[in-house]
Protein backbone atom coordinates (compact mmCIF):
# COMPACT_ATOMS: atom_id res chain seq x y z
CA UNK A 1 0.00 0.00 0.00
CA UNK A 2 1.69 3.27 -0.95
CA UNK A 3 0.60 5.70 1.59
CA UNK A 4 3.19 8.65 0.66
CA UNK A 5 3.32 10.87 -2.35
CA UNK A 6 6.91 13.08 -2.68
CA UNK A 7 7.15 15.59 -5.54
CA UNK A 8 10.43 17.29 -7.16
CA UNK A 9 11.74 20.62 -6.25
CA UNK A 10 12.20 22.88 -9.06
CA UNK A 11 12.72 26.57 -9.33
CA UNK A 12 11.67 27.02 -5.63
CA UNK A 13 8.35 24.92 -5.54
CA UNK A 14 7.39 21.68 -4.55
CA UNK A 15 5.67 20.31 -8.42
CA UNK A 16 2.68 18.39 -8.96
CA UNK A 17 4.42 15.06 -10.89
CA UNK A 18 2.78 14.19 -13.89
CA UNK A 19 4.21 10.90 -14.03
CA UNK A 20 5.30 8.86 -10.88
CA UNK A 21 6.48 5.31 -9.86
CA UNK A 22 6.07 3.08 -6.65
CA UNK A 23 9.39 3.15 -4.73
CA UNK A 24 9.43 -0.38 -2.48
CA UNK A 25 10.32 -0.93 0.99
CA UNK A 26 13.56 -3.16 0.60
CA UNK A 27 12.21 -4.82 4.10
CA UNK A 28 9.33 -6.15 3.51
CA UNK A 29 9.24 -6.29 -0.35
CA UNK A 30 6.70 -3.64 -1.36
CA UNK A 31 5.66 -0.43 -2.10
CA UNK A 32 4.88 1.87 0.24
CA UNK A 33 5.25 5.50 -1.70
CA UNK A 34 4.70 7.43 -4.96
CA UNK A 35 7.77 9.02 -6.57
CA UNK A 36 7.99 11.58 -8.84
CA UNK A 37 9.33 10.69 -12.34
CA UNK A 38 10.62 13.51 -14.08
CA UNK A 39 10.42 14.03 -17.60
CA UNK A 40 12.88 15.49 -20.01
CA UNK A 41 10.45 18.58 -19.88
CA UNK A 42 10.93 18.60 -15.94
CA UNK A 43 14.75 18.61 -16.26
CA UNK A 44 14.33 21.65 -19.02
CA UNK A 45 12.03 23.27 -16.02
CA UNK A 46 14.95 22.78 -13.45
CA UNK A 47 17.81 23.79 -15.81
CA UNK A 48 16.59 26.77 -17.06
CA UNK A 49 15.61 27.46 -13.38
CA UNK A 50 18.98 26.91 -12.08
CA UNK A 51 21.01 29.08 -15.14
CA UNK A 52 18.17 31.75 -14.52
CA UNK A 53 19.08 32.59 -10.85
CA UNK A 54 23.10 31.85 -12.07
CA UNK A 55 22.56 35.06 -14.09
CA UNK A 56 20.18 37.25 -11.43
CA UNK A 57 19.77 38.65 -8.54
CA UNK A 58 20.37 38.39 -5.28
CA UNK A 59 22.18 34.75 -6.07
CA UNK A 60 24.35 36.37 -8.90
CA UNK A 61 25.28 39.04 -6.06
CA UNK A 62 25.27 37.64 -3.26
CA UNK A 63 28.59 38.03 -1.30
CA UNK A 64 30.49 34.88 -0.43
CA UNK A 65 29.97 35.71 2.96
CA UNK A 66 26.18 35.23 2.75
CA UNK A 67 26.24 32.52 0.95
CA UNK A 68 28.18 31.06 3.25
CA UNK A 69 25.90 31.83 6.02
CA UNK A 70 23.22 29.81 4.24
CA UNK A 71 25.32 26.93 3.98
CA UNK A 72 25.44 26.96 7.78
CA UNK A 73 22.20 27.26 8.27
CA UNK A 74 21.40 24.05 6.03
CA UNK A 75 24.07 22.20 7.83
CA UNK A 76 22.16 23.00 11.23
CA UNK A 77 19.09 22.39 9.76
CA UNK A 78 20.00 18.68 8.72
CA UNK A 79 21.41 17.90 11.69
CA UNK A 80 18.24 18.99 13.38
CA UNK A 81 16.27 17.00 11.01
CA UNK A 82 18.72 14.06 11.00
CA UNK A 83 16.67 11.79 12.97
CA UNK A 84 12.96 12.15 10.40
CA UNK A 85 15.48 11.90 6.86
CA UNK A 86 17.16 8.57 8.58
CA UNK A 87 14.10 7.01 8.89
CA UNK A 88 13.02 8.09 5.27
CA UNK A 89 16.42 6.38 3.88
CA UNK A 90 15.84 3.78 6.18
CA UNK A 91 12.19 3.53 5.16
CA UNK A 92 13.28 3.80 1.41
CA UNK A 93 16.09 2.20 1.07
CA UNK A 94 16.91 -0.88 4.01
CA UNK A 95 19.83 0.81 4.92
CA UNK A 96 19.62 0.39 9.18
CA UNK A 97 18.51 3.15 11.76
CA UNK A 98 21.45 3.25 13.75
CA UNK A 99 23.61 4.29 10.51
CA UNK A 100 21.43 6.81 9.09
CA UNK A 101 21.07 8.29 12.06
CA UNK A 102 24.53 8.95 12.69
CA UNK A 103 25.82 9.29 8.98
CA UNK A 104 23.05 12.26 8.51
CA UNK A 105 23.74 14.28 11.52
CA UNK A 106 27.49 14.38 10.57
CA UNK A 107 26.54 15.40 7.48
CA UNK A 108 25.17 18.52 8.61
CA UNK A 109 29.04 19.48 9.20
CA UNK A 110 30.01 19.29 5.79
CA UNK A 111 27.61 21.93 4.94
CA UNK A 112 28.71 23.92 7.94
CA UNK A 113 32.24 23.07 6.56
CA UNK A 114 31.88 24.71 3.02
CA UNK A 115 30.23 27.40 4.85
CA UNK A 116 32.63 28.69 6.57
CA UNK A 117 35.33 28.01 3.30
CA UNK A 118 33.21 30.22 1.02
CA UNK A 119 34.99 33.34 1.45
CA UNK A 120 38.63 32.36 1.61
CA UNK A 121 39.14 30.60 -1.48
CA UNK A 122 40.76 33.49 -3.07
CA UNK A 123 42.37 34.65 -6.34
CA UNK A 124 45.66 36.00 -7.24
CA UNK A 125 47.49 38.56 -8.52
CA UNK A 126 50.11 37.97 -11.08
CA UNK A 127 53.50 39.39 -10.75
CA UNK A 128 53.80 40.10 -15.09
CA UNK A 129 56.76 40.05 -16.89
CA UNK A 130 55.58 43.14 -18.74
CA UNK A 131 55.45 46.83 -17.49
CA UNK A 132 52.39 48.83 -17.18
CA UNK A 133 50.28 46.22 -16.78
CA UNK A 134 48.51 44.73 -13.68
CA UNK A 135 47.00 40.94 -14.16
CA UNK A 136 44.71 39.26 -11.12
CA UNK A 137 43.45 36.15 -11.60
CA UNK A 138 40.01 35.51 -10.64
CA UNK A 139 37.95 32.86 -8.91
CA UNK A 140 34.44 32.84 -10.29
CA UNK A 141 31.41 29.58 -10.13
CA UNK A 142 31.84 27.33 -13.06
CA UNK A 143 27.66 27.52 -13.82
CA UNK A 144 24.80 24.89 -13.83
CA UNK A 145 26.01 22.12 -11.92
CA UNK A 146 24.05 18.42 -12.47
CA UNK A 147 24.97 16.35 -9.60
CA UNK A 148 23.52 12.40 -9.77
CA UNK A 149 24.30 10.28 -6.75
CA UNK A 150 22.85 6.61 -6.08
CA UNK A 151 20.45 5.47 -3.39
CA UNK A 152 23.61 4.78 -0.46
CA UNK A 153 24.17 7.73 1.95
CA UNK A 154 22.77 10.26 -0.50
CA UNK A 155 22.88 12.83 1.99
CA UNK A 156 26.35 12.47 2.34
CA UNK A 157 27.20 11.62 -1.28
CA UNK A 158 25.31 15.24 -2.41
CA UNK A 159 26.49 17.24 0.61
CA UNK A 160 30.30 16.87 -1.07
CA UNK A 161 28.66 18.22 -4.77
CA UNK A 162 26.43 20.79 -3.05
CA UNK A 163 28.51 22.40 -0.26
CA UNK A 164 31.91 23.08 -2.61
CA UNK A 165 29.20 23.93 -5.44
CA UNK A 166 27.10 26.23 -3.48
CA UNK A 167 30.22 28.06 -1.71
CA UNK A 168 31.64 28.80 -4.98
CA UNK A 169 27.96 30.39 -6.24
CA UNK A 170 27.25 28.18 -8.79
CA UNK A 171 23.37 26.58 -8.48
CA UNK A 172 22.49 22.88 -9.04
CA UNK A 173 19.91 20.55 -10.61
CA UNK A 174 19.99 16.99 -8.05
CA UNK A 175 19.10 14.22 -9.52
CA UNK A 176 18.14 11.14 -6.41
CA UNK A 177 18.01 7.82 -7.37
CA UNK A 178 15.33 6.34 -8.56
CA UNK A 179 15.90 3.44 -5.94
CA UNK A 180 14.89 5.30 -2.65
CA UNK A 181 14.72 8.74 -3.35
CA UNK A 182 12.63 9.94 -0.55
CA UNK A 183 14.96 11.38 2.02
CA UNK A 184 16.76 13.94 -0.87
CA UNK A 185 13.16 15.35 -2.12
CA UNK A 186 12.48 15.72 1.89
CA UNK A 187 15.81 17.72 2.27
CA UNK A 188 14.56 19.94 -0.24
CA UNK A 189 12.24 21.17 2.33
CA UNK A 190 14.99 22.13 4.28
CA UNK A 191 17.19 23.62 1.54
CA UNK A 192 13.63 26.34 0.94
CA UNK A 193 13.80 27.01 5.20
CA UNK A 194 17.19 27.83 4.60
CA UNK A 195 16.26 30.44 2.35
CA UNK A 196 18.46 29.47 -0.70
CA UNK A 197 16.85 31.95 -3.56
CA UNK A 198 14.69 30.09 -6.24
CA UNK A 199 16.16 27.96 -8.84
CA UNK A 200 19.68 27.75 -6.89
CA UNK A 201 18.60 24.14 -5.64
CA UNK A 202 16.54 21.78 -7.66
CA UNK A 203 16.26 18.26 -6.63
CA UNK A 204 14.24 16.02 -8.69
CA UNK A 205 14.10 12.27 -9.73
CA UNK A 206 13.43 9.87 -12.78
CA UNK A 207 14.90 7.22 -14.99
CA UNK A 208 18.28 7.43 -16.72
CA UNK A 209 17.19 7.23 -20.46
CA UNK A 210 15.11 10.41 -20.07
CA UNK A 211 15.62 12.28 -17.32
CA UNK A 212 19.53 11.59 -16.08
CA UNK A 213 20.06 12.03 -19.75
CA UNK A 214 18.47 15.29 -20.39
CA UNK A 215 20.17 16.65 -17.42
CA UNK A 216 23.75 15.70 -18.17
CA UNK A 217 23.67 16.50 -21.90
CA UNK A 218 21.79 19.58 -21.41
CA UNK A 219 23.29 22.86 -23.00
CA UNK A 220 22.55 25.17 -20.35
CA UNK A 221 24.92 22.60 -17.84
CA UNK A 222 28.76 23.90 -17.57
CA UNK A 223 29.51 21.12 -14.61
CA UNK A 224 28.62 16.90 -13.81
CA UNK A 225 29.23 15.48 -10.50
CA UNK A 226 28.02 11.98 -10.93
CA UNK A 227 28.72 8.90 -7.95
CA UNK A 228 27.91 5.36 -8.70
CA UNK A 229 29.11 2.52 -11.46
CA UNK A 230 31.31 2.38 -14.50
CA UNK A 231 28.64 1.69 -16.72
CA UNK A 232 26.20 4.54 -15.91
CA UNK A 233 29.58 6.55 -15.77
CA UNK A 234 30.41 5.74 -19.65
CA UNK A 235 26.35 6.76 -20.73
CA UNK A 236 27.59 9.71 -18.96
CA UNK A 237 30.63 10.97 -20.84
CA UNK A 238 29.04 10.29 -23.88
CA UNK A 239 26.22 12.75 -22.95
CA UNK A 240 28.71 15.29 -21.81
CA UNK A 241 30.46 15.14 -25.49
CA UNK A 242 27.11 16.94 -26.19
CA UNK A 243 27.63 20.13 -24.01
CA UNK A 244 31.30 19.62 -23.09
CA UNK A 245 30.97 19.65 -19.30
CA UNK A 246 33.47 19.34 -17.18
CA UNK A 247 32.87 15.70 -15.35
CA UNK A 248 34.14 14.24 -11.89
CA UNK A 249 33.33 11.12 -11.78
CA UNK A 250 32.95 8.94 -7.84
CA UNK A 251 32.60 5.40 -9.23
CA UNK A 252 32.63 1.98 -7.31
CA UNK A 253 35.56 -0.43 -5.85
CA UNK A 254 37.17 -3.61 -5.34
CA UNK A 255 38.95 -2.83 -2.28
CA UNK A 256 41.44 -4.55 -0.77
CA UNK A 257 41.86 -5.31 3.25
CA UNK A 258 45.25 -6.55 3.80
CA UNK A 259 45.74 -8.18 6.91
CA UNK A 260 49.53 -8.75 7.73
CA UNK A 261 50.30 -11.59 10.54
CA UNK A 262 51.87 -9.06 13.01
CA UNK A 263 48.50 -7.20 12.72
CA UNK A 264 46.00 -7.31 16.29
CA UNK A 265 43.85 -9.25 14.83
CA UNK A 266 41.05 -9.16 16.80
CA UNK A 267 40.84 -4.73 15.93
CA UNK A 268 41.33 -6.06 12.08
CA UNK A 269 38.52 -8.29 12.28
CA UNK A 270 36.21 -5.72 13.57
CA UNK A 271 37.40 -3.41 10.78
CA UNK A 272 36.91 -6.41 8.10
CA UNK A 273 33.22 -6.72 9.61
CA UNK A 274 32.50 -3.05 9.17
CA UNK A 275 34.44 -2.80 5.92
CA UNK A 276 32.33 -5.28 4.36
CA UNK A 277 29.01 -6.10 6.18
CA UNK A 278 28.43 -2.93 7.34
CA UNK A 279 25.67 -1.22 5.20
CA UNK A 280 24.90 -4.37 3.97
CA UNK A 281 28.04 -4.38 1.98
CA UNK A 282 26.06 -1.61 -0.53
CA UNK A 283 29.15 1.07 -0.10
CA UNK A 284 31.59 2.13 -2.81
CA UNK A 285 34.42 1.63 -0.25
CA UNK A 286 33.11 -1.67 1.06
CA UNK A 287 36.18 -3.54 1.70
CA UNK A 288 35.52 -7.12 -0.68
CA UNK A 289 38.68 -8.29 -1.09
CA UNK A 290 40.51 -10.06 2.10
CA UNK A 291 44.28 -10.57 1.83
CA UNK A 292 45.25 -11.94 4.85
CA UNK A 293 49.50 -13.47 5.47
CA UNK A 294 48.84 -17.14 5.11
CA UNK A 295 50.38 -17.69 8.61
CA UNK A 296 47.05 -16.64 10.39
CA UNK A 297 45.11 -17.05 7.94
CA UNK A 298 42.88 -20.13 9.42
CA UNK A 299 42.96 -18.57 12.73
CA UNK A 300 41.63 -15.21 11.19
CA UNK A 301 39.01 -16.59 9.16
CA UNK A 302 38.04 -18.12 12.22
CA UNK A 303 37.24 -15.01 13.91
CA UNK A 304 35.28 -13.67 11.38
CA UNK A 305 33.36 -16.50 10.30
CA UNK A 306 32.27 -16.40 14.27
CA UNK A 307 31.54 -12.58 14.27
CA UNK A 308 29.70 -12.75 10.94
CA UNK A 309 27.47 -15.44 12.20
CA UNK A 310 26.88 -13.48 14.82
CA UNK A 311 26.00 -10.07 13.34
CA UNK A 312 22.10 -9.25 14.00
CA UNK A 313 19.80 -9.08 11.00
CA UNK A 314 16.55 -7.54 10.86
CA UNK A 315 14.25 -4.62 11.00
CA UNK A 316 16.26 -2.08 9.74
CA UNK A 317 14.00 0.37 11.69
CA UNK A 318 15.03 -1.74 14.83
CA UNK A 319 18.22 0.03 16.37
CA UNK A 320 19.59 -2.99 17.54
CA UNK A 321 19.59 -4.47 14.28
CA UNK A 322 23.14 -5.00 12.46
CA UNK A 323 22.47 -5.64 8.82
CA UNK A 324 19.11 -4.72 6.89
CA UNK A 325 17.85 -6.03 3.46
CA UNK A 326 19.78 -5.34 0.53
CA UNK A 327 18.54 -2.08 -1.64
CA UNK A 328 16.80 -3.89 -4.74
CA UNK A 329 15.51 -7.37 -5.84
CA UNK A 330 17.92 -7.06 -8.92
CA UNK A 331 20.69 -6.59 -6.76
CA UNK A 332 20.18 -9.72 -4.63
CA UNK A 333 19.88 -11.93 -7.97
CA UNK A 334 22.90 -10.27 -8.79
CA UNK A 335 25.19 -11.22 -5.66
CA UNK A 336 23.49 -15.07 -6.22
CA UNK A 337 23.99 -15.50 -9.22
CA UNK A 338 27.85 -14.49 -8.83
CA UNK A 339 28.51 -16.63 -5.59
CA UNK A 340 26.68 -19.99 -7.26
CA UNK A 341 29.16 -18.71 -9.95
CA UNK A 342 32.49 -18.07 -7.95
CA UNK A 343 31.57 -21.73 -5.67
CA UNK A 344 31.57 -23.84 -8.62
CA UNK A 345 34.68 -22.50 -9.98
CA UNK A 346 36.05 -23.87 -6.44
CA UNK A 347 35.83 -21.01 -4.02
CA UNK A 348 35.10 -22.75 -0.45
CA UNK A 349 32.01 -21.21 1.22
CA UNK A 350 33.12 -20.64 4.50
CA UNK A 351 29.79 -19.00 6.03
CA UNK A 352 26.58 -17.43 4.38
CA UNK A 353 25.80 -17.54 0.87
CA UNK A 354 21.84 -18.08 2.08
CA UNK A 355 18.87 -16.03 2.13
CA UNK A 356 17.53 -15.51 5.70
CA UNK A 357 14.26 -16.76 6.26
CA UNK A 358 11.31 -14.19 5.95
CA UNK A 359 10.20 -11.30 3.46
CA UNK A 360 12.72 -8.73 1.93
CA UNK A 361 15.85 -8.75 -0.08
CA UNK A 362 17.97 -10.03 3.20
CA UNK A 363 21.10 -11.93 1.82
CA UNK A 364 23.32 -13.50 4.85
CA UNK A 365 27.01 -12.30 5.21
CA UNK A 366 29.03 -14.57 3.36
CA UNK A 367 33.11 -15.33 3.23
CA UNK A 368 33.89 -17.06 0.43
CA UNK A 369 37.70 -18.20 0.40
CA UNK A 370 38.70 -17.45 -3.12
CA UNK A 371 41.97 -19.65 -3.45
CA UNK A 372 42.75 -17.86 -6.34
CA UNK A 373 42.64 -14.22 -7.74
CA UNK A 374 39.80 -15.42 -10.74
CA UNK A 375 36.76 -16.18 -9.73
CA UNK A 376 34.14 -13.75 -10.33
CA UNK A 377 33.56 -13.18 -6.64
CA UNK A 378 37.30 -11.53 -6.69
CA UNK A 379 36.96 -9.29 -9.60
CA UNK A 380 33.25 -8.03 -9.58
CA UNK A 381 31.72 -5.47 -7.71
CA UNK A 382 28.65 -7.08 -5.82
CA UNK A 383 28.02 -4.38 -3.85
CA UNK A 384 26.54 -6.42 -1.19
CA UNK A 385 27.99 -8.48 1.72
CA UNK A 386 30.19 -11.30 0.42
CA UNK A 387 34.19 -11.22 1.46
CA UNK A 388 36.39 -12.95 -0.66
CA UNK A 389 39.67 -14.06 0.74
CA UNK A 390 42.98 -14.90 -1.16
CA UNK A 391 46.11 -15.66 0.96
CA UNK A 392 49.94 -14.01 0.47
CA UNK A 393 53.39 -15.05 1.94
CA UNK A 394 55.02 -12.00 1.34
CA UNK A 395 54.50 -7.90 1.29
CA UNK A 396 55.46 -8.48 -2.95
CA UNK A 397 52.82 -11.01 -3.19
CA UNK A 398 49.99 -8.90 -0.60
CA UNK A 399 51.13 -5.86 -2.75
CA UNK A 400 50.60 -7.33 -6.05
CA UNK A 401 47.44 -9.08 -5.06
CA UNK A 402 45.76 -5.22 -3.67
CA UNK A 403 46.42 -3.73 -6.88
CA UNK A 404 44.95 -6.37 -8.67
CA UNK A 405 42.11 -5.16 -10.40
CA UNK A 406 41.01 -1.68 -12.58
CA UNK A 407 39.45 -0.17 -9.59
CA UNK A 408 41.28 1.42 -7.06
CA UNK A 409 39.47 3.83 -4.99
CA UNK A 410 39.90 2.29 -0.98
CA UNK A 411 41.66 0.02 1.09
CA UNK A 412 43.21 -1.38 4.39
CA UNK A 413 46.69 -1.90 6.45
CA UNK A 414 46.66 -3.80 9.09
CA UNK A 415 50.37 -4.12 10.69
CA UNK A 416 52.26 -3.28 13.88
CA UNK A 417 55.18 -2.64 10.98
CA UNK A 418 54.92 1.56 10.97
CA UNK A 419 58.00 0.88 8.14
CA UNK A 420 56.14 -1.88 6.03
CA UNK A 421 52.82 0.50 6.86
CA UNK A 422 54.48 3.87 4.52
CA UNK A 423 55.83 1.13 2.07
CA UNK A 424 52.39 -0.49 1.34
CA UNK A 425 50.47 3.59 1.88
CA UNK A 426 53.14 4.29 -0.83
CA UNK A 427 52.64 1.55 -2.96
CA UNK A 428 49.30 0.71 -3.19
CA UNK A 429 46.77 2.43 -6.18
CA UNK A 430 43.70 3.25 -4.47
CA UNK A 431 42.89 7.19 -3.81
CA UNK A 432 42.20 6.09 -0.26
CA UNK A 433 44.55 4.20 2.29
CA UNK A 434 43.49 3.27 5.64
CA UNK A 435 46.12 2.18 8.27
CA UNK A 436 45.14 0.29 11.04
CA UNK A 437 41.27 1.33 10.66
CA UNK A 438 38.89 1.34 7.79
CA UNK A 439 35.42 3.53 5.89
CA UNK A 440 36.30 6.46 8.31
CA UNK A 441 35.65 10.01 6.21
CA UNK A 442 35.77 13.76 7.16
CA UNK A 443 34.61 16.85 5.26
CA UNK A 444 38.45 18.20 5.54
CA UNK A 445 39.93 15.07 3.68
CA UNK A 446 39.48 14.96 -0.19
CA UNK A 447 37.92 11.56 -1.34
CA UNK A 448 38.38 9.78 -4.90
CA UNK A 449 40.01 6.63 -6.57
CA UNK A 450 41.90 5.52 -9.81
CA UNK A 451 41.19 3.73 -12.79
CA UNK A 452 37.54 2.20 -13.07
CA UNK A 453 36.95 4.04 -9.74
CA UNK A 454 36.88 7.36 -12.04
CA UNK A 455 38.55 10.63 -11.28
CA UNK A 456 38.46 13.75 -9.53
CA UNK A 457 37.94 14.21 -5.93
CA UNK A 458 35.27 15.33 -3.07
CA UNK A 459 35.81 17.10 0.12
CA UNK A 460 38.57 18.75 1.31
CA UNK A 461 39.85 22.40 0.53
CA UNK A 462 40.57 22.68 -2.73
CA UNK A 463 36.85 21.00 -3.62
CA UNK A 464 35.89 24.46 -4.05
CA UNK A 465 37.74 25.05 -7.06
CA UNK A 466 36.68 22.37 -9.17
CA UNK A 467 33.67 24.20 -9.08
CA UNK A 468 34.88 27.64 -10.55
CA UNK A 469 36.60 28.83 -13.61
CA UNK A 470 39.83 31.48 -13.64
CA UNK A 471 39.60 34.62 -15.15
CA UNK A 472 42.14 36.32 -15.93
CA UNK A 473 41.70 40.78 -15.67
CA UNK A 474 44.56 42.73 -17.27
CA UNK A 475 44.72 46.50 -16.64
CA UNK A 476 46.84 48.81 -18.33
CA UNK A 477 48.18 51.25 -15.71
CA UNK A 478 49.82 53.77 -18.33
CA UNK A 479 49.32 56.85 -19.68
CA UNK A 480 51.00 56.45 -22.79
CA UNK A 481 48.99 55.59 -26.16
CA UNK A 482 49.18 51.80 -26.85
CA UNK A 483 51.93 51.58 -28.94
CA UNK A 484 52.32 49.53 -32.80
CA UNK A 485 48.83 47.81 -32.71
CA UNK A 486 50.53 45.05 -35.47
CA UNK A 487 52.94 43.71 -32.79
CA UNK A 488 51.37 41.73 -29.82
CA UNK A 489 52.53 42.82 -26.33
Amino acid sequence: MTDALFRNFIDGRFDEPSATFDSVDPSTGTAWARMPAASEADVDHAVEAAHRALRSDPWRRMTATARGKLLVKLGDLVAANAGRLAELETRDTGKIIRETRAQIAYVGDYYRYYGGLADKHEGAHVPIDKPDLDVTIRREPIGVVAAVVPWNSQLFLSAVKLGPALAAGCTIVLKASEDGPAPLLAFAELVQEAGFPPGVVNILTGFGHDCGRRLTSHPLVSRVAFTGGPSTARAIVKNTAENLAYTTLELGGKSPVVVFADADLDSAANAVVAGIFAATGQSCVAGSRLLVERSVKDEFLTRLKRKAEAIRIGDPQDPATEMGPLATLRQRDWIEKVVAESIARGGMLITGGTRPAGSGFYYAPTIIDAGGSDLPCVREELFGPVLSVLAFDTEAQALALANDTPFGLASGIFTSNLARAHRMARDIHAGVVWVNTYRVVSPLVPFGGYGLSGFGREGGLDAIRDYTRSKSVWINTSDEPIPDPFVMR
